[in-house]
């Protein structure tokens, strides 16, 4: 049965979890040990080096199960260098997907921060010929994007369009202290922009990153209106996907556990498995 929610991190092959999320010295199949908690990922990867091989793709699909869901991006090459003038780059990357097409979420299209509204036809022209059977966000980072005026409203008219979701970056708890005294808060302040939050739903899919501080009860505070928001969603027929991330990614699956609880307060939601270290710790 599909999850109301589907909940993950920016990645599953994270060495720092070994001890918490996977068992110590745990090396191997990690994607399998994250799926047995997780019902997604984000698949930042594929951003930076591109589509997987066939073998590798394979792998992936045998390590979970028929409910989980990549949401990869698109390679930085397609949207950054050749600004989505090479569709059929992107063709190819998704076809190289094929044996996990039935466990793809939205794949997702960062766009670069300068990417701004002249540009949109681009956009359009991907939008108007992707797969309909496979669903797409977009993220862009232009400020014209955020003012509220005619070139947001244009974006989002073309999302609604084209059945794509709007991806939603909440960077406000990541910037709601100075770094001082947050070891690795100041290196993901200057990673991350600095944009504002506009929480919208384009399609059925909607797809929140959630960049969260190093201070529990912070994130806590900014997750708060979150919980009604996606309630709404659910109760609507919508399935968003929530991806939790920290400023170093080391405490990601324990936020994630955390606000998921919090969630889970006021929406129906399964119960997280054990991470894997737990499951396997002594007894006694």
């Amino acid at each position: 049965m599909t999850p109301p929610l589907y909940l993950g991190l920016p990645m599953w092959a994270n060495l720092d979890w070994q001890g918490t999320l996977y068992p110590p010295h745990a090396k191997n199949e990690l994607l399998r040990d994250y799926a047995a908690v997780f019902s997604s990922v984000e698949g930042n990867t594929t951003f930076y080096s591109g589509a997987p091989n066939a073998a590798t793709v394979s792998a992936w699909a045998r390590q979970v199960p028929d409910t989980f869901r990549f949401c990869f991006k698109l390679p930085a090459y397609m949207t950054h260098e050749q600004r989505l003038s090479r569709l059929d780059a992107a063709w190819a990357f998704l076809d190289a997907l094929t044996p996990l097409h039935s466990r793809l979420g939205p794949t997702m299209v960062q766009l670069p921060r300068d990417f701004g509204p002249r540009e949109l036809p681009k956009l359009e022209a991907l939008l108007a010929a992707w797969p309909a059977h496979l669903p797409c966000a977009v993220e862009v980072r232009h400020p014209e994007f955020f003012h509220k005026g005619s070139a947001e409203r244009d974006l989002n008219q073309l999302l609604i369009t084209f059945h794509a979701n709007r991806v939603m970056l909440d960077v406000r708890p990541l910037f709601s202290t100075p770094p001082q005294g947050y070891p690795g808060l100041a290196h993901a302040q200057q990673e991350k922009p600095k944009l504002p939050l506009h929480v919208l739903s384009t399609a059925d899919q909607p797809v929140i990153r959630y960049i969260g501080h190093l201070d529990k009860q912070i994130n806590s505070g900014y997750f708060e209106p979150w919980k009604k928001k996606l309630s709404l969603w659910i109760n609507q027929g919508k399935t968003p996907f929530l991806f939790v991330h920290t400023a170093d990614n080391r405490r990601s699956p324990e936020l994630a556990r955390h606000l998921y609880q919090q969630l889970a307060e006021c929406t129906p939601l399964s119960e997280l498995a054990a991470f894997a270290a737990v499951k396997q710790a002594p007894l006694f």
